[in-house]
């Protein structure tokens, strides 16, 4: 998958797509992350990407032109899946993650200061959001996407079950989980877990998950069928 990342501050995200699992991804040939930073396409004199509001306002909303000129020389025939990263946005779920997985190309835009011109927006497929909060760009919304979507894609992943019995998979917190030593100042691993009985350990995994959830998340209890 190719993903195209439109922004203001490219820098941003070396650290997190050239790192670990991104990083492996990347050198297979599996992701091809690619920056391009808004700024370059202004036409103004001093690279202006941002201007006051009509009808007034608080902060500055960045401006259309850098980011159709970006539009037209990244993705001119829109090929690629536009997403703009925004606090209005559908909120990112595992569900959505896994279908945004399945694109062959994704382009992402993401936000500045205090929002983005509403023409630029109009020409995106979709608006993401991850969560009922707002930060200071859309940025970090952005990493946020690319790596919960990779790993629903195939080869991203060590192991192709890592991501079946995480959080979230089946609609429940994940059981709660343990390694060597099997006692460490004085707590134990439970015993279930070192029976070696397969069928008491999927129990167990199953209630603690359902344990886990009605104490920290009974809102998602709720919604299970």
């Amino acid at each position: 998958m190719k993903i195209d990342i439109l922004t203001l501050f490219p820098e941003m995200f070396e650290g997190v797509l050239y790192s670990s699992i991104m990083k492996r991804a990347n050198e297979k040939g599996i992701l091809e992350f690619v920056l391009h930073n808004i700024r370059d396409y202004s036409e103004s004199k001093h690279k202006n990407t941002d201007d006051y509001p009509f009808g007034g306002g608080a902060g500055m909303v960045m401006m259309p032109q850098p980011i159709f000129s970006c539009l037209d020389a990244v993705d001119k025939d829109h090929t690629a899946y536009r997403i703009a990263l925004t606090p209005r946005g559908d909120v990112l779920t595992p569900d959505l993650a896994k279908e945004l997985s399945q694109k062959d190309s994704l382009l992402l835009l993401c936000g500045h200061y205090e929002g983005i011109d509403e023409r630029a927006l109009s020409v995106m497929d979709r608006e993401v959001s991850i969560g009922d909060y707002v930060l200071t760009g859309g940025e970090l919304p952005a990493m946020v996407l690319i790596d919960c979507l990779s790993r629903f894609i195939y080869g991203v992943l060590g192991s192709e079950d890592s991501n079946k019995d995480e959080s979230f998979s089946y609609g429940l917190l994940e059981y709660p989980q343990y390694t060597r030593p099997a006692e460490f100042r004085g707590m134990k691993v439970p015993d279930v877990l070192l029976s070696g009985n397969h069928a008491n350990i999927e129990k167990w995994r199953r209630n603690m998950a359902l344990e886990e959830t009605r104490k920290r998340r009974p809102d998602l209890l709720e919604k299970l069928k």
